[in-house]
This record gives C-alpha cells, structure tokens and sequence, in this order.
C-alpha cells in the first residue's frame, strides 16, 4: 500500500507548477468613477471609460489599456488611422520614385541627352508630317488644274474629281492638326524634363555634398 506515498511527489510538483502559472498573471488594477481601485486578474469592466494599468505579480506596470472609444470616436480615430497610413504610403512612394529617378539619371548630362532624344523624335515626326502636308499640297495644285476644265461651271466637274479634291482636304487638315499635337506634345515633354531637371538637382545635391576645405589665414 505504498502506491500512494509515491505519487505524492508528482502530485505536488504538479500543484507547484499550477500555482505559479496562476501567480504568473498580470494584474489588472484602476480607479473606477466612484473613486474606487479596483483590481482584477482580467480588464475590469467597470474602468472602460479610463485608463487600466496591467501590472506585473511584482507590481511593475507592465503595459496601460486606455479607454473604450465610442462609435464616433473610434470612427474618428479609424479616420485618423486611414490618413497616418496614406501619408506613410504616399512618403514611402516618393522615396521609391526618387531613387529610382536618381539611378536613371545619376548626373545632368544623362538627363540633357535624353531629353534632347525625346525632342528629336518629336520633330522626326513633324518632319514626316510636313514631308506629307507638301504630297498633298502638289495634289491639291494638279487636282485644281483639272478643275480648270470647270472653271465657268464647277458643277459640271466629275463627281470623282469632287470627291478626291474632299479627300485632299481632309487629309491636309488632318495633317495639319497631328502637327498642332506634336508641338503641343512637345511643350509637355520639355515642362516634364523641367519638373524632373529641379526634383533632380535637389536629390544630386544630397547624393554629392559640397567638400569643405580647409583655409589658410595670411597675416
């Protein structure tokens, strides 16, 4: 009948280990709105509206639990929450463009030749465009020479010849206007190189700080 006499060891480590888990917790402790402290292994319901302290077994504070928001106030606090997220994203997104801005152009002269590059492809366009606009207008003068045949009465002109002189038209006022476009585009293209031309001289500047020598005082 020793069976019990050995278990008692284990049965009382384990009640050790128990009690000190149990004796781990925090304590919740505040001062309710009667003036009373309150204490509690777990946030004490009547402190919602107020700060709790949760306070370790030796009495340290180990952390604080501020107070239950309304539904305004945590609507307002969301609110607030939304934009701080918003400003962190929209300045990580800044940081991420100009590093990247800095790496494509790492000095001015890359930046110059690479506007000169879009600039030039503009104009090769416009030059194609007035390239055609001078087709089109040699058409125009032989297709009005035809229509002299006309000239005492232009309706008796070829429905065909009407119909080309209305082509010719058409096309030289569309050419007329994508060159409209081009110079446009042109302006947007240098107003975008400017933009980037000052953002870039500030990130150079702090990418290559000014050395400072030293001076030598002559009497």
């Amino acid at each position: 009948m020793r069976l019990p006499s050995l278990l008692t060891p284990a049965l009382a480590g384990l009640a050790f280990w128990l009690g000190g888990a149990a004796a781990a917790q925090d304590i919740y402790s505040c001062v309710d709105a009667k003036g009373r402290t309150l204490t509690a292994d777990r946030p004490i319901p009547e402190c919602t509206d107020r700060t709790q302290r949760a306070l370790s077994p030796s009495g340290l504070v180990k952390r604080q639990i501020g107070p239950s928001l309304t539904a305004h106030e945590q609507a307002a606090q969301d609110e607030k929450d939304r934009r701080a997220a918003e400003l962190r994203a929209r300045e990580v997104e800044e940081r991420r463009r100009d590093k990247a801005l800095l790496l494509r152009y790492p000095t001015p002269e890359t930046h110059d030749r690479e506007r000169a590059a879009a600039l030039l492809q503009i104009d090769e366009v416009i030059k194609a465009s007035n390239k055609r606009r001078g087709e089109l207008a040699d058409q125009r003068k032989s297709l009005g020479g035809e229509l002299e045949f006309y000239a005492r009465d232009t309706s008796r002109a070829p429905a065909s010849l009407k119909r080309r002189l209305e082509e010719n038209e058409g096309s030289a006022s569309v050419q007329q206007r994508f060159i409209a476009d081009q110079e446009q585009e042109k302006k947007r293209v240098n107003q975008r190189f400017d933009e980037e031309l000052a953002k870039l001289r500030q990130l150079w500047a702090l990418a290559n700080p000014p050395t400072g020598g030293s001076r030598t005082v002559r009497n």
